[in-house]
């Protein structure tokens, strides 16, 4: 069950980072594996910085999307280096 709200989280913020930054739709699957990186690279972050990231769904959903805003964020600008 655990699999499937990661997945569920995942897509939700994938699609809202791709919202966020406009552009650079990546289709379902694309959205599924920003969010769920995202998820991870946010919760990193949120640890580094000792930010609290409060609990429940729409912690992680809030962790995730600020995380694949910056994993998005990041590729575009490697992109263009």
């Amino acid at each position: 069950m655990e699999f499937l709200w990661l997945i569920l989280i995942g897509l939700a913020a994938g699609w809202l980072a791709s919202q966020f930054l406009q552009g650079g739709n990546y289709g379902i699957p694309g959205d599924i594996l920003l969010g769920v990186v995202g998820a991870l690279v946010g919760g990193f972050l949120f640890r580094q910085l000792s930010v609290p990231a409060g609990g429940g769904l729409i912690g992680a959903l809030i962790v995730a999307t600020i995380g694949a805003v910056f994993l998005l964020f990041l590729v575009r600008v490697l992109k263009r280096a």
